[in-house]
């Protein structure tokens, strides 16, 4: 999936939506200039011609087509010192809807989705640990029954579901205490294939950082930076990787999974490997922190964390996840050359903003000799990540130029 911004200033040269004028290609360019809309909101139809290269003819005959099939709306007349007034053109919200659905190993998040890619509806279910049989029971029947309020003209216009999962659901096991009867069955279960055959509705699944990394990468700081390492602290963290506005998956699935770095050298003669990022940065580490002395460990997702009798358990976490997630991060840009690195969340925003502030300190006690130190940045859109950008994978795949290649390079 990629993305990137419209160039600030003309001289830039820059990635846009740039559509085509031979013949066959109707398609295409109906979703450039749905793409472009996107990125800039309401444009009347010369301004989409000049952003998109397209003729006026061909401009006019599609966006015609469009408001035809609900997917734009016509703005108020905007008069201009000359001429006629131009008609803006917006994205109708009820044009085209997708469900996003987060199968996290504490709860499941399900999301109605507009075209917009804002969230109309939202429901959660809280579990000890996720039991295969409930978790697809309970996306099946909060599916049917956002289809169902949707009405049947409405329920035509969903694209599908987007499922944002960890890769293995029963991985950890040693750390969550997962049972390992539940363990054996999330292995036997085809999540995607029962979901789809169920709803009937077409299912896209990935790995759950992944797809928070694309709500960043779609509607929120991804729209101005290009290559960034995106990271998301949960009961464990991880993360995705976006280079040049392409999010990479790898051979994998695993790009990005910055919950697996080591946090030293193997030890020559040592059979003990050294620990890894998610036991040091994730939020489970501060639970059990919590709860050795005696607190309640939910605190951990609410501004209680800040305060006493939290906050000295939540101080010393900080301090160690900060270094963590800041030699993550060197490495990382020594590696890839990145513009940022963003940092998301199922923590409150102050928490949040506490722990960027000890991942810039730890980043200041490293030499940038060689190496451009890349940009530290709070993610925009919070907990909901993982279940917005399994929404948008959807709407996505139909409407976007190319779920690959999205956009073509302009030189201005």
């Amino acid at each position: 999936m990629s993305i990137d911004p419209p160039p600030s200033h003309p001289e830039d040269s820059r990635l846009r939506p740039r559509g085509s004028s031979q013949g066959g290609l109707r398609q295409y360019n109906e979703r450039v200039i749905l793409q472009a809309i996107r990125l800039h909101g309401a444009l009347p139809s010369a301004e989409l011609a000049r952003l998109t290269h397209l003729t006026a003819q061909t401009v006019s005959l599609i966006t015609k087509s469009l408001l035809d099939d609900g997917l734009l709306l016509k703005g108020a007349p905007q008069r201009g010192k000359v001429g006629q007034p131009s008609v803006p053109l917006a994205l109708n919200p009820d044009g085209a809807y997708s469900i996003g659905v987060k199968v996290g190993r504490r709860n499941l998040d399900v999301l109605l989705v507009d075209f917009e890619g804002r969230v109309r509806e939202r429901s959660t279910r809280d579990y000890d640990f996720p039991d295969p049989a409930l978790v697809l029971a309970e996306i099946v029947l909060r599916v049917q029954g956002l289809t169902r309020r949707l009405g049947d003209a409405g329920r035509e216009r969903v694209q599908g579901i987007g499922i944002a999962a960890p890769l293995s659901m029963g991985g950890w096991q040693s750390l969550l205490g997962f049972p390992q009867a539940l363990v054996d069955e999330w292995d036997r279960t085809d999540l995607r294939g029962e979901v789809e055959r169920q709803t009937g509705l077409e299912v896209t699944l990935l790995k759950d950082t992944a797809a928070a990394c694309v709500a960043e990468l779609v509607a929120g700081r991804g729209r101005s930076v290009k290559s960034f390492l995106y990271v998301f602290v949960d009961t464990f963290i991880g993360g995705g990787l976006v280079i040049d506005s392409h999010l990479r998956a790898g051979l994998h699935g695993n790009a990005g999974a910055i919950g697996s770095l080591p946090l030293g050298l193997a030890a020559a003669g040592s059979s003990a490997p050294p620990p890894q990022l998610l036991s040091v940065a994730s939020l489970l580490t501060l639970e059990r922190r919590y709860a050795q002395a005696g607190l309640e460990v939910a605190a951990s997702g609410d501004e209680r964390a800040l305060d006493n009798p939290w906050l000295p358990h939540t101080s010393a976490w900080l301090h160690e996840a900060g270094t963590a997630v800041a030699l993550a991060a060197n490495s990382a840009a020594c590696l890839l050359d990145l513009d940022g690195v963003i940092i998301d969340g199922n923590l409150a925003r102050p928490l949040l903003a506490a722990l960027l502030r000890e991942v810039d300190g730890a980043l200041s006690r490293y030499s940038w000799e060689g190496v451009v130190r890349p940009e530290l940045m709070a993610g925009t859109i919070g907990s909901d990540a993982r279940a917005i950008g399994g929404g948008l994978l959807p709407l996505y795949a139909n409407f976007a130029p190319d779920r690959d290649l999205f956009l073509k390079v302009v030189e201005t």
